[in-house]
């Protein structure tokens, strides 16, 4: 019993946010096949965060499938001191995505795509940019597999 409400606050813990909503028609013989994808994300805003895309006829059953998506594959940031551990340069795809720790205070001077990603991860000061792509599908994605390389930082005393 107890440990069914342990899952349940935990649960309620994770912000979901929903960054696109795509409408794809597609032509058959019988007519136009509407369908609807969205691209979620959902974090604890303490070192938590993953991404998901769910499709559907209808759109709440899409958002649904995508941020119960995000939830099974969510990904462990390090922080330090309410930063990043350190500068990361990635290439994904397209896109290329550069983030830097920032100094307390400073805020999230990033772009729109990556500050979703970075509150919901729980990471309150950085600098970056996005370089190359345009397209917010493959930065979003390009921002995941950046924290995802981030070491987390060991300093000895």
């Amino acid at each position: 019993m107890e440990s069914a409400q342990n899952t349940q606050s935990e649960e309620k813990k994770l912000e979901e946010k929903v960054m696109i909503i795509k409408r794809i028609s597609k032509k058959t013989p019988g007519g136009n096949y509407i369908t609807f994808s969205v691209l979620a994300a959902v974090g604890d805003n303490k070192g938590m965060v993953g991404v998901g895309v769910g499709r559907s006829q209808e759109i709440p059953p899409a958002i649904k499938k995508a941020i119960s998506y995000a939830k099974k594959h969510m990904i462990k940031v390090p922080l330090y001191k309410s930063t990043i551990p350190h500068d990361i340069v990635i290439k994904y795809k397209s896109a290329k995505i550069l983030l830097k720790p920032a100094p307390e205070g400073s805020g999230l001077r990033v772009g729109n795509t990556i500050r979703t990603i970075l509150e919901l991860a729980g990471v309150k000061n950085a600098s970056g940019k996005i370089l190359k792509s345009k397209n917010t599908t493959v930065n979003i994605y390009a921002t995941i597999e950046a924290l995802k390389k981030l070491k987390s930082r060991i300093y000895k005393n």
